[in-house]
């Protein structure tokens, strides 16, 4: 059984009462049923957005926002389990500021620096020009990559869980699906970056080691990302680290080719 909060409603930031008692937290769909659908639909989903690109890639990663929000609540969660209460906003978007300021510091000295310069180099932004990575910068990383996996994995996943195990439980979860998700992006990464192919080759062992290393780090990203979730209360403060890492590094690796 989760353990209820003591701290009172009122002196909570978003104004809710602490995790309902099993009783209350009883929806039409089950808890465990509701956490395999959503690893159902985000296992299609990531078959789906890795053929898919351009506006059907937006539309797809929206409505699968949408679904995952809907099972969320078909179990019987809230805005709140989510990450997306109300009195949590605006404290989630100062963390939010805050990581965005923090990364951009670390990858403008990292640029700069000689040592790890080569770090940013890409081959997949050679053929790109100044408007196509503003419109990855400002709309597919957004939609298309901050807004589904941070609300399917810190959001749903890690809110359901959340109230069957404790956060403990829905950190493990969520970060080693989230792990598994970057499988297939991950399926040409040794060959894209000059810098990874140097340390792993360019042989389907290196592409393995490579694939598995991504898929660790990944995990390892999204305890950090849950962790952040969990202090500031909102969903807000990983989706924008999140969105930090992933711009700001076409913008840096763009400049730098």
């Amino acid at each position: 059984m989760p353990s209820r909060d003591p701290q009172p409603a009122a002196s909570r930031p978003d104004g809710t009462a602490g995790v309902p008692s099993r009783s209350r937290w009883r929806g039409p769909l089950g808890t465990w049923p509701a956490v395999a659908l959503t690893v159902g639909v985000l296992a299609v989903a990531n078959v789906l957005l890795h053929r898919w690109s351009g506006p059907v890639e937006l539309v797809t990663a929206v409505a699968v926002t949408a679904v995952l929000l809907a099972v969320l609540r078909w179990a019987g969660g809230t805005r709140a389990d989510a990450g997306l209460a109300p009195g949590t906003l605006g404290r989630g978007a100062r963390w939010a500021l805050a990581l965005i300021g923090l990364v951009g510091v670390v990858y403008l000295a990292g640029a700069l620096l000689p040592a790890t310069r080569g770090l940013f180099e890409d081959r997949r932004y050679a053929g790109m020009d100044g408007a196509e990575v503003a419109l990855r910068v400002l709309v597919y990383v957004p939609v298309g990559t901050v807004l589904l996996e941070e609300t399917a994995f810190r959001g749903v996943l890690y809110g359901l869980v959340a109230r069957a195990r404790g956060t403990v439980w829905a950190t493990t979860v969520s970060s080693l699906l989230f792990g598994l998700w970057h499988v297939l992006p991950s399926l040409h990464l040794s060959t894209a970056k000059p810098a990874l192919t140097t340390v792993f080759g360019d042989s389907a062992l290196g592409a393995g080691v490579a694939i598995a290393a991504a898929v660790l780090f990944t995990a390892a990203a999204g305890v950090l990302f849950c962790e952040l979730r969990r202090r500031s209360g909102s969903l807000l403060a990983p989706m924008g680290l999140h969105w930090a890492v992933n711009a700001l590094g076409y913008v840096v690796g763009f400049l730098l080719r």
